[in-house]
């Protein structure tokens, strides 16, 4: 190897273990930690963030970079040690332009919010969080113009989320799938409802979880480089090849939340846990982006996991765990599943609605972002958008402005567009699997689930952040991102749920 390569790898995996030590801080945080624990942690976190930092941006980083530049800028992009030279110079060009104080005190910031969300929720005290959401805008706002010459202040936000990507592209991308959402949602409203009552009842959330373990593992999550834990708002988080951990949250009265919840997080966890065991400890080592992320989370819970061929093989199973479920027909309850209806909770949202939820989202960060909105007037902002789009209007801030940890724990900006991405890449990347082998549905409908777990983590896990979102897309499905797939993917299943005609 490269000497300077090495030297490289070297200081890289330095890195990598001060950020990993802050993600077991942040798991802990979000799972176990005492409320006494809140100041210190927000200080240690403050203090890995800096050191990161600080050590990503040391000169000597950038001189080996320019030192392997003749040798590795051109290399073929399936080369490693090519794509890792690229993503580090993409990286390093973006983090010498934040000073090392600001890394830290926006560590420091997104601790204490997080806290406080956690505590004011359950309280439904928005006034508690309001000026932790001051900050973290002026933190927003602040990042973006260390990047002058965006064309949005968005922009800078949504490319470290999602490289390559502009405010711009999004917005086309969401008025295109938007043309087609709501109409699909009106015709599926003034057809005959859908009855599902028979998820509500007594279902303990433990039984819930340990079906849902069990499923996890058929899919492909290793539990022994992994495991389940409870949480306010459920995620997925790496901190090596051997140690990929998932969370989720569930209700002892509804069946389908943490069932659902946990296959999300396990198709994140099956990514991450599919990084090929080489890129350990660099900084390539995780998925490609947010948008990618979620098209594997997306695509394994409700592509395969809300699927009618799933359900066959698994019904019965699940009927063994809930007697009450034994009356009940797998119509009935596949139907059930699937409901479409206006809802408060973006993370329990159907299909169809879901990604209204999401654009209602980032349609408000761009108007904090831009100054047309100001936090005070958010919660009002937000209600009116439930109801425009939604025809209802949350009757709190618990189930209404407060409900995504996202804008308290992480920031505002770049965060919300990647689910609505990741279901667009998600109908994409499943069409390509099930066209390079087409008996993936059949072995779905007998409980089988290698032959696609196999294929995603060829084409899509083993490679890590090698690729960009664009580039990865192209790889494995030929095509750019297209709204086309998933309009049709949701049209055909729910016009079947539905008895629509046309």
């Amino acid at each position: 190897m490269n000497d300077k390569m090495q030297q490289l790898k070297e200081r890289l995996r330095v890195i990598n273990d001060l950020n990993s030590a802050a993600a077991v801080l942040h798991w802990d945080q979000a799972t176990q930690m005492p409320v006494g624990g809140e100041a210190a942690r927000a200080r240690q976190l403050a203090t890995l963030s800096r050191l990161a930092h600080e050590h990503f941006v040391d000169p000597a980083i950038g001189q080996l970079l320019d030192a392997l530049q003749p040798e590795w800028e051109e290399a073929p992009p399936t080369e490693d040690d090519g794509a890792l030279y690229r993503y580090v110079r993409r990286e390093y060009e973006r983090a010498i332009r934040v000073p090392a104080e600001y890394t830290e005190r926006a560590a420091a910031h997104s601790t204490a919010a997080f806290s406080v969300w956690a505590a004011a929720r359950p309280q439904d005290d928005f006034a508690a969080v309001q000026p932790y959401l001051e900050q973290s805008l002026q933190l927003s706002r602040e990042y973006a113009h260390y990047f002058p010459g965006y064309d949005h202040i968005a922009d800078p936000l949504i490319s470290r989320a999602e490289e390559g990507m502009t405010a711009a592209e999004i917005r086309a991308i969401f008025a295109e799938l938007r043309r087609a959402l709501v109409p699909l949602v009106q015709r599926i409203q003034a057809a005959a409802p859908v009855d599902n009552s028979c998820l509500f009842g007594d279902f303990p959330r433990e039984k819930q979880y340990a079906f849902a373990r069990e499923i996890c593992t058929a899919f492909g999550y290793d539990f022994s480089r992994g495991r389940l834990d409870e949480t306010h708002h459920p995620f997925a988080i790496r901190f090596a090849h051997g140690d990929v951990r998932i969370t989720t949250r569930g209700r002892d009265d509804h069946l389908g939340d943490a069932f659902f919840a946990t296959l999300h997080e396990a198709g994140h966890a099956m990514y991450e846990q599919g990084v090929a065991e080489a890129l350990d400890g660099l900084p390539t080592a995780h998925g490609t982006s947010s948008g990618v992320h979620e098209s594997q989370s997306r695509g394994w819970e409700n592509l395969v996991g809300r699927s009618l061929a799933f359900w066959e093989w698994q019904y019965p199973r699940l009927q063994e765990c809930f007697p009450d479920l034994a009356a009940i027909p797998l119509a009935q309850f596949y139907a059930a599943i699937n409901k479409v209806e206006p809802s408060l909770i973006r993370v329990a949202a159907d299909e169809v609605t879901y990604n209204l939820h999401v654009m209602l989202r980032f349609d408000l960060e761009l108007a904090l972002l831009e100054g047309e909105l100001s936090i005070a007037e958010l919660p009002a902002a937000w209600n009116a958008r439930y109801e425009s789009d939604l025809g209802i209007t949350p009757a709190d801030y618990r189930d209404g402005v407060m409900q995504d940890v996202h804008w308290y724990g992480i920031g505002i900006g770049g965060l919300f567009q990647g689910y609505t991405l990741g279901n667009l890449m998600s109908a994409q990347i499943h069409a390509a699997a099930t066209r390079a082998h087409p008996e993936i549905p059949d072995e779905i409908r007998r409980g089988e689930y290698g032959t696609l777990h196999e294929w995603l983590r060829a084409n899509i896990y083993t490679h890590g952040a090698k690729f960009t979102p664009k580039e990865l897309l192209q790889r494995v499905t030929g095509e750019d991102l297209r709204v086309a797939p998933l309009v049709a993917y949701l049209q055909q299943k729910f016009g079947a749920i539905y008895g629509l005609s046309g």
